[in-house]
């Protein structure tokens, strides 16, 4: 798939004024600091599209995307970040599940994991939620440039055999790097395979 086109949409923290629209929509998730804005300015081929920042946490809104007019790109806010309060980590869990439960135009959600390090419970517990309430998830593993391309695999390999301990089948998963590109062209080819299945 190439990428045309890719205009912010809206801003906002409640799921009822998400674009009225039927499009299909591609969520990104993860824990603060996984490299997700950077990952979608790489996806999309706009340095700019997201916001980037070296403060963990910046995003705190439902962020919408159109892509080529025909599908949403949305980031939601990262969870984990442990400087926050109570309340908004709170607040913040109820937006993401709110978009996650509620938003019917979400096809697919990508969930970004550090692909550097060992299996966070974090995101283990978040996969576990997903996969009970059926969400159609993938696993993204982000910053693999920071390792040998040998490295990167073993790594990968590794937090899958942690996953298998509990998952009986895993979900798609992708090796990607913001930096050098990695991973681009099989995201956007998935993303475009699911959106010809929807029209048949």
């Amino acid at each position: 798939m190439k990428i045309r086109s890719a205009v912010f949409v809206v801003s906002n923290q409640d799921v009822a004024k998400c674009p009225q629209s039927d499009l299909p929509e591609y969520a990104f998730i993860g824990r603060s600091n996984v490299g997700k804005s950077s990952l979608i300015n790489m996806l999309t081929g706009n340095k700019g599209l997201a916001k980037t920042s070296s403060m963990p946490g910046k995003t705190l809104l439902v962020n919408h995307f159109l892509i080529n007019n025909e599908w949403h790109l949305v980031d939601l806010p990262g969870y984990g970040y442990a400087r926050r309060g109570k309340d908004q980590r709170q607040q913040l869990e109820r937006i993401i599940r709110g978009y996650i439960m509620v938003r019917k135009q979400m096809v697919n959600l990508f969930v970004l994991v550090d692909g550097r390090h060992k299996p966070q419970q974090i995101d283990l517990d978040f996969m576990q939620w997903l996969g009970e309430t059926r969400v159609p998830f993938s696993i993204v593993f982000t910053k693999l440039d920071k390792l040998g391309r040998q490295a990167a695999i073993d790594s990968v390999e590794a937090y899958k055999r942690v996953l298998l301990e509990t998952w009986e089948e895993l979900p798609p998963t992708f090796l990607t790097s913001s930096m050098d590109g990695r991973g681009r062209e099989e995201l956007l080819d998935y993303i475009d395979q699911i959106n010809r299945s929807l029209k048949e």
